[in-house]
């Protein structure tokens, strides 16, 4: 329960004790301060998941094949991976309210700067460094929910939060097919407009959001503890003890791989499944429907409510021990992907099977970062939360050139399914591992 610590509060309401009244008060700010991250996150991926839509114009004007343009978004997901590892612990140390305002405006300006790129070295260089500024986002901004909610409600608000994520893809995808596809501009501009959304929102949440309940005037809520909980520390702790105690934690390890091969799978979609839809229109004209690139709209929208739902049966199903409903989505994960394998674009079953497979591969993201804080404690939870994501996106960068390779082979766009299939089988075995 929340205490109040030396602020003055309002009189309580009559026949409502001051004590409730605090309580309902403190209750109030956390949902403020979950809706505020979840705000921003709503549009942190305009600054990165709009590749996809600019790859037909860029091969068009460059003539780069599609295993270099593996490369390019290889560089930006293996830029936020050094980020995760250094800007979570940024996070702890400084606070997530600066740390996810900076990424947000600096990303808004880089992705300015790709899109002003003459070639192959820019495009890589320019794109690698905005996956840095995008880094400051995530774990910092989980430290902030961490702060705010304990152990038996996290699955729920992670769940939400990457729901919010989720959703910041689906107004990707829109904004960019609406650059592309409704406005028919060239490709530079999937960079320019979409960021606008991220620059402001970045602003506005610099100015609402606080890091902490001691900031309000709150004591902390105490965390539920068991026999498996971490011993949290003072928060006086250097990053180099901070780092170590991480660095020693095998279960972070052990996670970290089962997210990276599922982060593979993800990012497998999320770059090459417009680039499936809008090459069938190219290829089969008619065939494939006018539309056939707005079905991919269906796979963000898959991915937001998979983590709504994974987040919410990892604490109301299985009691927050968060392997169980992880394993089970990825094997969900693998069946959805072999369909999706077999089925023509044409197929009015296509946005279904690409709802439920982005459902089922994105998912369990919510409850591997519930999982940090269950697992270090919320003082360590952004420097945890970084670790696990520079695995989670090496993994990552190392399949986006896989991918454009085996397509410039095969001449088969399908073939990404596959390979999402057997990143998501694996990403299964590994969370089997993790059980506490």
């Amino acid at each position: 329960m929340a205490t109040i610590e030396t602020k003055s509060q309002p009189a309580p309401k009559i026949g409502i004790s001051f004590e409730e009244s605090a309580q309902a008060g403190y209750r109030r700010l956390q949902w403020r301060m979950l809706l505020c991250v979840m705000f921003i996150y709503l549009f942190y991926y305009t600054g990165r998941q709009t590749l996809g839509f600019a790859i037909p114009g860029i091969q068009q004007e460059f003539g780069l094949s599609k295993q270099l343009i593996g490369w390019i978004s290889a560089g930006m997901l293996w830029g936020y991976a050094i980020g995760q590892g250094i800007n979570g612990n940024l996070g702890d140390k400084y606070g997530g309210r600066k740390i996810v305002t900076a990424g947000a405006i600096l990303s808004s300006l880089m992705n300015w700067v790709v899109s002003f790129s003459v070639g192959f070295k820019t495009l890589l260089f320019t794109w690698w460094f905005n996956g840095y500024l995008q880094a400051l986002g995530f774990a910092p901004g989980s430290r902030i929910i961490s702060n705010w909610w304990t152990k038996t409600e996290r699955g729920k608000v992670y769940g939400l939060y990457l729901f919010a994520a989720g959703m910041s893809s689906v107004v990707t995808y829109v904004l960019g097919l609406v650059v592309v596809d409704t406005l028919h501009l060239d490709w530079r501009w999937v960079f320019r407009l979409p960021v606008i959304l991220l620059f402001f929102a970045g602003i506005i949440f610099y100015f609402i959001v606080r890091d902490a309940p001691e900031d309000m005037g709150f004591r902390r809520e105490i965390e539920p503890t068991d026999e498996s909980s971490p011993v949290d520390h003072d928060g006086t702790e250097s990053s180099f003890v901070r780092y170590k105690a991480i660095l020693k934690t095998v279960k972070i390890h052990i996670g970290g791989l089962a997210l990276g091969f599922n982060n593979a799978a993800r990012y497998g979609l999320v770059v090459w499944v417009p680039v499936h839809f809008t090459e069938a229109v190219s290829h089969l004209g008619g065939a494939a429907g006018r539309h056939s690139p707005w079905i991919s709209v269906a796979l963000p929208v898959g991915m937001a409510f998979g983590t709504l739902s994974n987040g919410w049966i990892s604490d109301r199903l299985f009691g927050s021990v968060r392997w169980k409903p992880i394993a089970l989505y990825m094997f969900f994960a693998v069946i959805t992907a072999a369909i999706m394998y077999d089925l023509p674009v044409a197929s009015p079953w296509a946005i279904v099977a690409l709802f439920f497979c982005g459902f089922c591969v994105y998912g369990p993201h919510a409850t591997f970062w519930a999982f940090v804080p269950d697992l270090v404690g919320h003082r360590r939870a952004g420097t945890a939360t970084g670790v696990m994501n520079t695995y989670s996106y090496i993994f990552a960068g190392l399949g986006e050139p896989l991918v454009g390779g085996v397509i410039d082979h095969t001449h088969n766009t399908s073939v990404v399914f596959a390979v999402v299939g057997g990143a998501c089988a694996l990403s299964g075995l590994c969370a089997a591992l993790i059980r506490r």
